[in-house]
């Protein structure tokens, strides 16, 4: 029986990961420092592409939506904890016997992971077994691995090393030391002194006494004399050390391809969940999103930037959650309001909820209905570059323009504040352009600006609004919610929290 993977329930859907790199929108959505937070602690796994990869159809997003639910049990994820703790016991033996310089101690070294691996790899078999089990990822590897601890391969495997093990540990040998050399001989059953030593000198002990022993230090590493010992010892057992070399010879690849790809990606699972898990025990919700590829029609209920948040329950911060909704013909949230009231971190939510969705991965909110996109942009504010010999505005339109050859009917575009740059009359003017080819495309996406005229720009726009608190409109609520842009920017608000407004500023430089 063969398994192809945890993670993709198709080769087809599987990139080649190892060269994958981030998407294009990825820092513009906060997303890599989201994937940088989650796969922390894990790099040996090399996960960061896992994360890359947008799948490309619903039933692969299914499949994984199963996994992460099984995962949700505290017993198997507690399984899968041992089980990778043990590889990575094996896989750090197995470099550590790359490193030795002794070849019988590297034989010894490797004979003691095969059998670490082949114990383990047979006690998460049982665990599968008992482990209630859904998933069709989990079930098929469950049946995977329960032919493979059963195979005549992994039993052979099992008892040489075990054999060999038993065989090692039973070697017993004499060291006589003389003056400027040593001997290595068979042992003939002396008696061990250091046992009669003791007695006799047992009688003489009275009170308690400090201990001048030296403790030696455990250490992988053998000197020159240890190694001589050992080569000797060697050659006393003939037979045995060459069946231990004959051993290491025919299973140098003894870790089943299989199985090290799952101890690998499983990580992406486990590693989501325990992410997620700090901002489910502050009280967020977070769901397995419905995900189409035909229907537009999207919503989003309690979403929150799950970057943002992470930050904030750290510092023991309030989350403030939004919610959006398209229907019909609906296709672009335009999202207008005063500075610094969340209107960026929505579109970054808006974002972040869709990639999250395509890597079949629960989404923030108590639910969600999202769209399977074929390609995700972005476009937020950057520093000039002189090296690039472009103004901002020319840079906006280069971008801009990029975008929208890119971009097709199924694609998702995530503006914030485009041509700011310019005046208010060009900024209207480009904006309302560019809404009208987006619109064309039939994209869905979301657009936050201060040119309120997009947001009843078409029937396929949708107005939403950041608010403030009614009584003093210079404090922020940060919620977005549905309703006409209404125009007002609360810039004198701002300017008298901060003491510049024009009578506040002559107060303090008058003579």
């Amino acid at each position: 029986m063969t398994f192809h993977s945890i993670l993709f329930e198709q080769a087809s859907d599987q990139d080649q990961d190892g060269a994958l790199a981030a998407p294009a929108f990825f820092a513009d959505l906060n997303c890599d420092q989201i994937v940088a937070a989650v796969i922390a602690g894990r790099e040996e796994y090399n996960l960061a592409p896992l994360f890359h990869a947008c799948l490309r159809r619903i039933d692969a997003i299914s499949y994984r939506h199963e996994i992460m639910q099984d995962l949700e049990n505290a017993e198997l994820h507690d399984s899968i904890t041992v089980f990778a703790t043990a590889m990575r016991e094996v896989r750090e033996a197995l470099v550590q016997v790359r490193k030795l310089h002794f070849t019988e101690q590297r034989h010894a070294w490797f004979v003691d992971a095969v059998e670490t691996y082949c114990r383990n790899v047979d006690m998460f078999a049982r665990d599968l077994l008992r482990s209630e089990i859904n998933s069709r990822g989990f079930r098929r590897f469950r049946d995977f691995l329960t032919a493979y601890v059963a195979s005549p391969q992994f039993t052979s495997l099992l008892t040489e090393a075990r054999a060999l093990k038993t065989a090692l540990s039973a070697v017993d040998y004499c060291i006589h030391i003389r003056a400027g050399g040593f001997t290595v001989r068979r042992y003939r059953q002396e008696v061990d002194y250091s046992k009669d030593v003791e007695a006799t000198f047992e009688k003489f002990k009275q009170n308690p006494v400090n201990d001048y022993r030296v403790a030696f230090k455990a250490t992988s590493d053998m000197n020159h004399i240890e190694a001589k010992i050992l080569e000797f010892v060697a050659k006393l057992h003939p037979e045995l050390f060459a069946s231990l070399e004959q051993f290491c010879t025919n299973h140098a690849d003894f870790i089943d391809g299989a199985v090290a790809s799952f101890d690998r990606e499983v990580q992406f699972y486990v590693a989501y969940l325990e992410y997620i898990a700090t901002l489910r025990r502050a009280g967020l919700k977070f769901c397995y999103p419905c995900v189409s590829d035909q229907s537009k029609e999207i919503c989003s209920r309690d979403g929150f930037d799950i970057a943002l948040a992470h930050k904030l329950v750290s510092e023991q911060a309030p989350v403030v959650c939004n919610d959006f909704q398209l229907k019909g013909e609906e296709r672009i949230l335009v999202i207008s309001g005063p500075n610094q009231g969340g209107k960026t971190t929505f579109a970054r939510s808006f974002g972040q909820l869709h990639y999250l969705a395509s890597i079949g991965c629960p989404v923030p909110g108590s639910e969600a209905r999202l769209f399977l996109f074929d390609s995700m942009f972005a476009h937020f504010e950057r520093e000039e570059r002189v090296e690039n010999l472009r103004g901002k505005l020319e840079d906006d339109l280069l971008r801009i323009r990029h975008i929208l050859n890119a971009a097709t009917a199924r694609s998702i575009i995530v503006l914030n504040e485009v041509f700011t740059s310019t005046t208010i009359h060009d900024e209207a003017f480009l904006s309302g352009e560019i809404m009208g080819k987006i619109i064309a495309l039939g994209a869905l996406g979301v657009w936050v600006t201060f040119v309120d005229e997009l947001a009843s720009f078409s029937p396929q726009t949708v107005s939403m609004v950041s608010t403030v608190v009614p009584d003093n409109p210079a404090l922020r609520t940060f919620k977005i919610v549905r309703r006409p842009a209404d125009g007002l920017a609360y810039a004198l608000a701002i300017a008298r929290k901060h003491s510049l407004t024009y009578d506040l500023i002559r107060e303090r430089i008058k003579p």
